[in-house]
């Protein structure tokens, strides 16, 4: 069974009921979620072997994080425990017209005043084919650009493969500040996984003739962006996620795999969204277990954006799907008729 390994940083979710503004009540869900946490959950439930990196404390909160992983099957053994605090995030889910809005609280977290002395690189390695982190995790402060480009050389030194998802976070840090840091880490990187907007805040490629928020997506624009991408870094394979946003509430979504010679796109799903959030960490997961399985670039790419289409239709970061729901619609049943 391959074996993968996600590095980042794991939050507390609150968000009110339903489709309720914030504090329209006085009641909010709390959950857990994170882009690599996100990831690792996903391969859990696709039967890969998931191993989860990240530091927490070691009050009721952190070992709240920790048993949410648990239940999944995430291996939790490679968490550091130190530090006073859990990220936290606060969402507002939208619907039809109004966007959904996110407030970090993060500053300070345990993750984002790790040192590199908390991880051992070359242990966590050990016995690992993957290795997937985003641009998030070093945009948090601190020491994180040099952890991440620490376990992306031990990870290289061991023969991993690479993946990362750019996920430019403008809250985070600004674009200067991301193309400083991602051009180092994209370096050790096989797998770049971005969408229509990442690529140009943190690189500066742009497709042509693309309008996304009209609409209009320029399938020629995507191939020249993941080609630069692919000729700057040495990327062996660019996946661009492709998100028309018709409303909050419906989106058109379908994906891109080059891998050096083909372009592949995927079909296209019209999703009515139940949450979104996690939506491109599903699709990541769906990739890397796509590939892990041998399924050449059409197949890795349909199952991918099927993944991820899925997970549109789940409340909370985490996606509960099976290998065998997303292989039933990526084989062209999205009817949505009850099964009995």
């Amino acid at each position: 069974m391959s074996k993968v390994i996600t590095f980042g940083e794991i939050m507390l979710r609150l968000a009110p009921n339903g489709y309720y503004r914030f504090f329209q009540n006085d009641q909010m869900q709390a959950t857990f979620g994170g882009g690599e946490a996100n990831v690792a959950v996903s391969l859990a439930n696709f039967g890969i072997e998931s191993a989860y990196v990240t530091k927490l404390p070691k009050h009721a909160i952190g070992q709240a994080a920790i048993d949410s992983l648990r239940y999944f099957g995430v291996d939790t053994s490679k968490v550091v425990r130190g530090g006073d605090r859990v990220g936290i995030y606060y969402l507002e889910k939208g619907a039809s017209q109004r966007g959904s809005v996110c407030i970090y609280d993060r500053a300070h977290s345990a993750i984002a005043e790790a040192q590199p002395s908390d991880f051992d690189w070359d242990q966590i390695f050990d016995g690992a084919d993957w290795f997937h982190f985003t641009g998030i995790t070093p945009a948090l402060g601190g020491k994180l650009v040099d952890i991440c480009l620490e376990a992306c050389k031990a990870a290289k030194a061991k023969g991993v493969k690479i993946s990362c998802d750019l996920n430019y976070r403008g809250k985070l840090w600004t674009r200067a500040e991301a193309r400083e840091a991602m051009t180092k880490l994209c370096e050790y990187v096989d797998v770049c996984i971005s969408n229509e907007e990442d690529a140009k805040d943190v690189f500066g490629i742009e497709a042509e003739g693309t309008d996304i928020y009209g609409g209009k997506l320029n399938h020629e624009g995507y191939k020249s962006v993941a080609k630069q991408l692919a000729d700057k870094f040495g990327f062996e394979k660019v996946a661009i996620t492709l998100r028309t946003s018709i409303s909050a509430s419906d989106n058109d979504w379908a994906g891109m795999l080059y891998d050096g010679e083909n372009y592949c796109f995927s079909k296209s799903y019209h999703l009515h969204i139940v949450d979104r959030v996690g939506g491109g960490d599903s699709f990541g997961a769906g990739l890397i277990y796509s590939l892990l399985s041998g399924k050449d670039t059409q197949g890795a790419i349909e199952f991918a954006v099927a993944a991820s289409a899925l997970k549109h239709s789940v409340e909370g970061d985490f996606n509960r799907v099976s290998v065998s729901e997303v292989e039933k619609l990526a084989g062209g049943d999205g009817s949505g008729r009850v099964q009995r």
